[in-house]
């Protein structure tokens, strides 16, 4: 509740410096637990060593983020996403390719990009909260709602598809075409075959989206 003095109400004391100041060390929070986690694993990363590694004080880092699977999942939201903002994957302007594309062909290779995209970002992030969800039960559930959230990815494209003109391969069973282009989407792809086998990003692009046209759409 706003205070009041001598009758008058006053807003409550913001400081966009000191909200600054918080921003900038939530990011060099989650920067420095992102080079742990991945570096060392998750179990073998306490909140004291993060703390040590952005420059704050542990309970600097508990009141920001709770705790340390809440750390993790910020570090795994901006991977994804490129930035803090609280804005869906679907409505960021790198996405809004997928929902311009005139035909089912050029959706799919749209979707491609995105993938590649979030696969650069996030690849990594990704095979650190899986390797995690095999020795920590709050882990596991993450990693559920991200396959969970890649399905739901899945068929938001292919709702798009089937909104355009033209059959899809597996029609009528829509759910076969989520199950493949759920499974074409794991930025696993990325990392094997960009990050492992060395594979320049226009190439994975190129073969994703093929990939996808093949599973997806007539021949």
């Amino acid at each position: 509740m706003a205070a009041v003095k001598d009758g008058k109400q006053t807003r409550p004391y913001r400081s966009a410096v000191r909200e600054e100041s918080a921003r900038r060390t939530r990011r060099a929070v989650v920067r420095a637990a992102g080079e742990l986690f991945t570096a060392r694993g998750y179990a073998a990363t306490s909140l004291a060593d993060v703390a040590a590694a952005a420059g704050v004080a542990r309970p600097t880092v508990f009141a920001a983020f709770g705790s340390k699977a809440a750390l993790l999942r910020q570090v795994l939201d901006e991977a994804l996403a490129g930035d803090d903002e609280p804005v869906p994957v679907a409505d960021r302007p790198w996405f809004r390719p997928v929902w311009d594309a005139p035909t089912q062909g050029a959706v799919l290779d749209a979707y491609a990009g995105v993938c590649t995209l979030i696969g650069a970002r996030a690849a990594v992030a990704f095979e650190t909260v899986r390797r995690a969800a095999d020795e920590a039960p709050e882990v596991a559930e993450l990693w559920e709602s991200l396959l969970r959230n890649r399905r739901a990815g899945a068929r938001m494209v292919v709702e798009r598809l089937t909104s355009l003109d033209g059959p899809l391969r597996t029609a009528p069973d829509t759910e076969r075409a989520v199950d493949e282009l759920w499974f074409l989407n794991d930025p696993a792809h990325y990392a094997a075959l960009v990050q492992r086998c060395g594979w320049a990003e226009e190439s994975f692009r190129e073969w994703l989206a093929t990939r996808m046209r093949e599973a997806l759409l007539p021949g």
